[in-house]
């Protein structure tokens, strides 16, 4: 009888004791919230609704489709017969990565493996080391051919006393897809000895629409995806990328995002499927509320947090579109986190934004997120309030604001989080592609750098002054102890209205200390200008895009290795 006593007492304490955690997540969840003075918000959907809709789930169709391909990889790189005189060799493995190839063999003692894509020209050969070390089977992921060419390769083998042997292999590739050939690519400047180019560095323009592609110093595409693309390919940690894409090219619809390599292997997918809330029917035309209309959910930005998780900014389905964030489960796709900014942001903000052509109201258009390793945090950035922001991971709470917004005309709540910039610094307007500099390598948390590109157009809270005169890529140096933000480098000013773009553009520090600006919307959308420059100002590469397509102007550019040294193929796993 006192057992069972003792068993219905610890049963009872278990259950309080849940019932606790339980109403203290509920309380953390809306203790930001309640800091800033905003009560019951009737208008954002709740965590639960903005699940419902956004409906996030892993599939596989991509990777069933690879199957029998990675079937035949594997057998290949079991199979004793190839050699290194005699190995075998697939261009184009997957069959979306037009200007890449494997190639498998084996080897009699436990040997390392490098190969060069040779160059047409000075410092554009593409050299990679193979991970894995001294093995005897080796399957060498070659990236960065030449398309319609019979491109020279050379495969490499070192053993353990430092012995070579060399293979010269030649892969003939196809020609361009329609919205690559067709575009114009124009160098008119490539000091390639002062550029941050390396042994194996391409740019890739990551497009607004269609094909994302990446070229060399002199502006030769060495690698493009046959997959249309929307805002969103970005590097992870482990070398793999992350693609927003879709399934069908005549839709307009972007929801697949797809975990993939360069040379086009799959590892996992992830599909969207927003659709209005019905219980927010009555804020969205009849018509599209009863064909529950499906919309893309990612629409300008993810990032790989320390979990290997990603954030991405997303549209939650309500009427208001890309004010919203959520944290998805990587092996689970299910969604762990949701930030909805009209719960954390004065109601003035969004409740008075007039909609868009849409019906949708965009207020906030989230545009860039990336995370603070040093101090667990998010910075953000808002096109649509001129505005960028911090706030801490797990609790949401708001670090510090920039903008150009009086911070009169700020709730008394929210003034103390404002920045007051020091002299000679720029009020950021529009602005796109924030991140994070010394991410993660023991910097003060108090003490941050970033960079951004500053489209300053007044949207609502710019600069009006400036405004349409020029476009730049700023960084910006904060001190949270004195809450004060300073300016410390611009470049951009001075090429005046010509590079002035009202929409899109990113700017990327690069490990020599250039930065690489994508002036992206130049003339109206009808080129995009990439152009690094030194630290002084001095241009040592400028690429223009024209012709791109409806809608494929470079929306983003990156300096990145093809392929990074955390990357390795292997078809038997």
């Amino acid at each position: 009888m006192q057992t069972t006593h003792r068993r219905w007492r610890r049963f009872v304490i278990a259950s309080l004791a849940l019932v606790t955690v339980g109403l203290a997540g509920c309380s953390a969840k809306s203790e930001a919230a309640k800091s800033y003075g905003i009560k019951n918000n009737k208008t954002a959907l709740t965590t639960a609704q903005i699940k419902k809709n956004l409906d996030v789930k892993v599939i596989t169709t991509r990777q069933d489709a690879q199957k029998k391909l990675t079937a035949t990889y594997k057998a290949a790189a079991e199979n004793s017969k190839y050699t290194l005189t005699d190995p075998y060799v697939k261009v184009n493995p997957y069959g979306s990565s037009p200007l890449s190839a494997l190639v498998t063999f084996t080897t009699s003692d436990a040997e390392k493996v490098s190969y060069t894509v040779v160059g047409k020209t000075d410092h554009t050969s593409i050299t990679n080391t193979v991970k894995g070390g001294y093995t005897k089977s080796h399957q060498v992921p070659v990236v960065g051919l030449y398309a319609d060419t019979t491109n020279t390769v050379k495969i490499t083998t070192t053993n353990k006393n430092g012995e070579t042997k060399t293979k010269t292999l030649s892969m003939k590739t196809g020609a361009l897809p329609k919205y690559i050939k067709d575009a114009t690519l124009t160098v008119t400047k490539n000091d390639k000895s002062k550029m941050s180019i390396g042994k194996n560095k391409l740019t890739i323009l990551n497009r607004t629409t269609k094909q994302p592609l990446a070229i060399d110093a002199d502006g030769n595409v060495r690698w493009y995806d046959t997959n249309y693309s929307q805002h969103t390919i970005e590097q992870w940690s482990n070398g793999h990328i992350m693609l927003l894409s879709k399934k069908n090219v005549d839709s307009d619809v972007y929801n697949d995002l797809i975990e993939t390599d360069y040379l086009g292997r799959v590892y996992k997918e992830y599909g969207f499927a927003n659709k209005t809330s019905s219980s927010d029917s009555s804020s969205v035309s009849k018509k599209a509320a009863k064909a529950n209309t499906e919309t893309t959910v990612i629409h300008h930005d993810l990032v790989e947090l320390p979990n290997h998780n990603f954030l991405a900014t997303v549209s939650d389905g309500s009427k208001y579109k890309e004010d919203t964030m959520i944290e998805v489960d990587h092996n689970t796709g299910k969604i762990v986190k949701v930030i909805d900014m009209k719960k954390l942001l004065p109601k003035s903000m969004w409740s008075t934004y007039k909609k868009g052509g849409d019906n949708k109201v965009d207020w906030l258009h989230q545009n860039a997120v990336d995370y603070d390793k040093n101090d667990k945090s998010i910075v953000i950035s808002s096109r649509n309030q001129d505005m960028i922001m911090k706030l801490d991971y797990k609790t949401d709470h708001i670090k510090w604001i920039y903008s150009g917004k009086k911070a009169k005309t700020w709730p008394k709540a929210y003034r103390q989080y404002l920045l007051k910039p020091t002299k000679g610094t720029t009020i950021t307007g529009g602005q796109h592609g924030l991140y994070l500099l010394n991410n993660g390598n023991g910097a003060k948390a108090s003490s941050e750098d970033f960079l951004l590109y500053d489209n300053n157009i007044a949207v609502t809270n710019g600069n009006k002054k400036t405004s349409g005169k020029y476009s730049q890529a700023v960084q910006y140096h904060v001190d949270t102890k004195n809450m004060t933000i300073k300016q410390t480098w611009a470049y951009g000013k001075s090429l005046g209205k010509t590079n002035f773009t009202p929409v899109i553009g990113y700017a990327e520090k690069q490990s020599n200390g250039n930065v690489l600006i994508d002036f992206g919307f130049k003339n109206g959308g009808q080129e995009s200008n990439v152009i690094e420059v030194t630290k002084s100002g001095q241009q040592v590469f400028n690429v223009t895009l024209k012709n791109a397509g409806s809608k494929a102007y470079a929306y983003r550019a990156y300096r990145v290795p093809f392929y990074s040294g955390s990357y390795q193929f292997d078809a038997t796993k």
